[in-house]
């Protein structure tokens, strides 16, 4: 099969905006599976993903408004996960199916969890990607510095070399750098210089930074789906702590950590991507 790319209508308080997805596999397929990626990122990131569960399942992969090939919102103010459950729930009601499994990466997995938690959720097994019940204050923070900042690079190799350098991706091939980058660039049309493919008023919600962590434990306590929690052992963003106490309180939950990653595993390399495939097709 070949990738497809795809585009539905997403309603707000602005009006329509146009969100954009990516679909792998049989379109007849009723077996789904829908990918959302993190904050700053998009849906090209779960390409290797796809390909490797396009045999079993219809693989959606979304770019959130404001990123990708998805419609900037006209308020800044609607970057929010309230915003995107809503455009995702759309999203489901398009695909014409009861349920729909879940790999949501770090924004991608909270969007997923209050999908989750909602009476009558079509939401079968969910796969959360560095995302889990707390998020530290020091996390929150760090994001917060670099969201937003919109450098521009002479072209897509110098923008590679600045994901390198700050992206705690872990070890990953030169030719996923390079997908990642080249799906991660826009050119400037006036400047001719590069840019990250997303508005940078999505990191308006929080300009003001953050007060506190962030508590989200009554998600993880209301889920009731079958849940896979991927993690970075070096990530901040889901602790070690975090990860003990969410088994503790949900024990069939099952975890898998990645060595000499940080926030957070991408799913390019076969020895990530198995694991998750094993337990959706378990």
């Amino acid at each position: 099969m070949t990738m497809t790319e795809k585009s539905f209508l997403g309603l707000g308080p602005r009006g329509f905006h146009s969100i954009a997805y990516t679909e792998w596999g049989d379109p007849a397929n009723d077996r789904v599976l829908i990918c959302v990626p993190g904050l700053t990122r998009r849906s090209r990131d779960f390409d290797f993903l796809a390909r490797a569960l396009e045999d079993q399942y219809r693989v959606v992969c979304v770019d959130l408004p404001g990123r990708g090939s998805s419609d900037w919102l006209t308020d800044p103010d609607e970057y929010q996960p309230p915003r995107y459950a809503q455009d995702m729930a759309a999203l489901i009601a398009r695909l014409g199916v009861e349920t729909v499994d879940w790999v949501g990466t770090s924004l991608g997995g909270l969007v997923g969890m209050i999908l989750a938690v909602q009476p009558k959720t079509p939401l079968g097994k969910l796969v959360l990607v560095d995302i889990g019940a707390f998020i530290p204050k020091n996390a929150l923070d760090r994001i917060a510095e670099y969201v937003g900042t919109d450098p521009s690079f002479p072209d897509v190799a110098a923008l590679e070399a600045y994901l390198r350098e700050v992206c705690p991706f872990g070890p990953m091939s030169d030719a996923h750098w390079a997908h990642l980058a080249r799906h991660s660039a826009r050119q400037d049309a006036e400047t001719g210089t590069w840019r990250f493919h997303y508005d940078p008023r999505i990191a308006e919600p929080f300009k003001d930074g953050f007060s506190e962590a962030m508590d989200l434990w009554p998600l993880w306590n209301g889920m009731s789906c079958p849940t896979l929690v991927v993690r970075g052992a070096e990530s901040d963003l889901l602790t070690a702590e975090t990860t003990d106490e969410m088994l503790a309180r949900k024990p069939s939950a099952k975890v898998v950590e990645f060595a000499g990653v940080g926030h957070a595993p991408m799913l390019m390399s076969d020895d990530q991507i198995q694991p998750v495939r094993n337990w959706l097709l378990d």
